[in-house]
């Protein structure tokens, strides 16, 4: 082993223990420093390979201030704390830490902790560098199979949308001519469907003629250098009016990227990344960037006198689209919100690669569909993807069913049988609800990331097996480490790449395009005309913070077209209460009667539906009590306490 580790701690006690710990165990320490100035020289001399960084140092600079630039270095480091107060750890959180230590801290838990960083590290710089490679080879090959620049402006959008996220990007020469507006490029208006831009469609969204516009123009400046603008303002402020402000209130945006590359004759290009959400523009971007520059100049230079406002302008291009807003790759995901939109990129990112995956999310925001996506876009699709709910599996048969079991191995194993991951060899595993593995199972889980090789109940030999592990979860998986029911190293392994599905309430803008979605499906399946929904449901639904998310809006809508009498508009038939603040952590039927945020009738009501759907099965795979995530005999109490019959259902 030849890492090497800089450890950076004040204290030379500590420092010293630091350093024999992990010198034994074979890491090479370069050096000891005991604040953030004689760190910054350590490294201009040497780069570690990791770096021990206590919170609280000597000298004006503390170890967050010097995590920042670690951070911008793509170095990996591991933070050293005393009890701190949580304004700092917050601090802290914000780097993007590879681990945290706090004082005192066993020796096994230091090397753990080294040991996770390190993989980490190794297999998310891997992916970026592979992801980074792939995507200059497509962007070389922009041009080859058409020469229509608006086509090849749309091909360049579509691939830089999951590396550099935007609303908006646009393409022209700086500095502008007075009265010559020669921009083009693309609107986002769904996961991919893009709306041109040019000219004509700014005139028209802004309500300004051409003078106006051009009036508009001649406050806008020329970059040097990839910038990050936000608010409409910059190191070099913009006196308005111009053209960022303009479009910030056409488009209620909130920042923008800007990065200029030039033609060979000296003629400068400016690219600008424009978004809606705030801040999420990083210095990372800034560097990809950077890195791609020459690719995106040798595309430039290939268009050079086809960016002009005389092309003929098609108002949208997009592979598919409907009412409902059902996105082409991701079929069954049905919304435009930005956080959505944010989440299923991360998905087309990531599919290609082997790297594990961690879905994060309330109940019912549809964590099981992401994972069946990121299967089927992936290299695996044509292997099996298989399914496991670590919440219904019995403590006494989970390791029988993972990793399957010998003839004889226990009472009634009258046969060998393959566990689920040798079912799942080369395709994918899903884990629902892993944060409901016991902690004897997590460790099994952790061998299998580890050695890729399982052991059957009652076997002696290892068996190899190539699976792709997606995990996913409604439990904040941080707060369950510190609470000892979660094991870290476990948790860094599956949280190589995280993707975190937004709640409902966090994207009302999309329940009537759900709405309309599951009205139709079950108006098709019921065999009932859609006459649509009515403006006072619609409303209802709006105002409601759904806590079973997009689960139970599906479970309403089919409630409401059972009832309907296929004449009317749909109408609810049981009222909704509106939730307060949204609870954190595992969310369910029983917490939520608990804190009363449903009254007794409306339970009762969704409980029905539940078991309606189930046909009356309670207990079992897709059974009622799973649907509500709750125990069966939880879920029978509760029938029996609400007078639930038969003929109910």
């Amino acid at each position: 082993m030849n890492t090497k580790i800089l450890i950076v701690e004040d204290e030379f006690i500590v420092a010293n223990t630091l350093r024999l710990a992990v010198e034994k165990t074979g890491y090479n320490v370069t050096g000891i420093a005991a604040s953030a100035e004689e760190a910054a020289a350590h490294l201009q001399n040497q780069k570690p390979d990791l770096v021990l960084l206590d919170i609280r140092l000597e000298g004006k600079g503390s170890g967050i201030d010097l995590a920042r630039k670690l951070k911008t270095e793509n170095i990996p480091f591991i933070y050293l704390s005393a009890n701190s107060s949580q304004k700092i750890l917050e601090e802290a959180k914000a780097t993007e830490p590879y681990g945290f230590l706090v004082k005192p801290f066993r020796e096994r838990d230091l090397l753990v902790t080294l040991d996770i960083a390190l993989y980490r590290h190794r297999h998310s710089l891997e992916t970026k560098l592979r992801q980074e490679e792939f995507l200059q080879k497509q962007l070389t090959e922009i041009g080859i199979e058409t020469s229509d620049t608006k086509q090849q402006l749309l091909q360049i959008a579509r691939l830089l949308q999951p590396y550099i996220p935007f609303d908006l990007i646009l393409w022209g020469p700086r500095p502008l001519a007075a009265a010559q507006f020669n921009d083009m490029g693309y609107l986002r208006i769904g996961f991919d469907e893009y709306q041109f831009i040019s000219e004509k469609e700014l005139t028209t969204i802004t309500g300004l003629n051409k003078d106006a516009l051009a009036s508009a123009l001649k406050n806008s400046h020329t970059d040097v250098e990839a910038t990050i603008h936000r608010d409409g303002t910059t190191k070099q402020k913009l006196t308005a009016p111009a053209l960022p402000q303009l479009l910030f209130g056409s488009f209620t945006l909130q920042e923008y990227l800007v990065v200029p590359v030039a033609f060979s004759n000296g003629t400068p290009l400016h690219i600008f990344f424009y978004s809606r959400q705030r801040s999420i523009y990083t210095e990372k971007h800034l560097a990809l960037l950077n890195r791609l520059k020459i690719c995106l100049t040798a595309i430039a230079e290939k268009m050079i006198g086809q960016v002009t406002p005389q092309m003929s302008q098609p108002a949208y291009f997009n592979k598919e689209h409907n009412n409902a807003v059902n996105h082409s790759g991701f079929q069954g995901i049905i919304g435009n919100h930005p956080l959505l939109l944010a989440a299923l990129d991360l998905t087309a990112q990531v599919a290609p690669y082997n790297t594990s995956v961690l879905i994060l999310g309330e109940s019912g925001t549809g964590k099981e569909k992401v994972a069946q996506h990121i299967h089927a876009l992936s290299q695996r699709t044509n292997g099996p993807f298989v399914k496991v709910n670590c919440a219904a599996i019995p403590a006494t048969l989970m390791e029988s069913d993972l990793f399957g079991h010998e003839k004889g191995a226990f009472t009634g194993a009258f046969e060998k049988r393959k566990g689920r991951f040798e079912q799942a060899d080369g395709g994918t595993i899903f884990l629902d609800e892993v944060g409901e593995l016991p902690l004897d199972m997590q460790v099994k889980l952790l061998r299998v990331l580890q050695e890729k090789e399982i052991l059957y109940v009652g076997g002696d030999s290892p068996v190899k097996v190539n699976v792709r592990i997606i995990a996913a979860t409604n439990r904040n998986l941080e707060k369950e480490v510190a609470a000892g029911n979660f094991r870290l190293d476990l948790y860094y392994r599956l949280n190589v790449f995280p993707i975190t599905l937004p709640a409902l309430r966090e994207r009302k803008s999309d329940i009537e395009a759900l709405a309309l979605f599951f009205a139709n499906r079950f108006c098709k399946e019921f065999n009932k005309p859609f006459t649509g929904i009515s403006a006072a449901m619609m409303e209802e639904m709006y105002a409601y913070n759904w806590p079973g998310n997009i689960r139970e809006l599906e479970n309403i809508m089919e409630q409401s077209v059972i009832l309907n009498d296929g004449m009317s508009k749909l109408e609810l038939r049981r009222s909704l209460t509106v939730a307060a603040p949204p609870l954190s952590g595992h969310v369910s039927i029983e917490t939520l009667s608990d804190v009363k945020l449903i009254q007794q009738e409306t339970e009762r009501a969704y409980i029905i539906s539940i078991l309606k759907k189930t046909n009356g099965r309670i207990r079992g795979a897709n059974g009622a009590a799973e649907l509500l995530n709750i125990k069966p005999t939880t879920l029978e109490a509760k029938i029996a306490k609400l007078n639930i019959k038969k003929q109910d259902l």
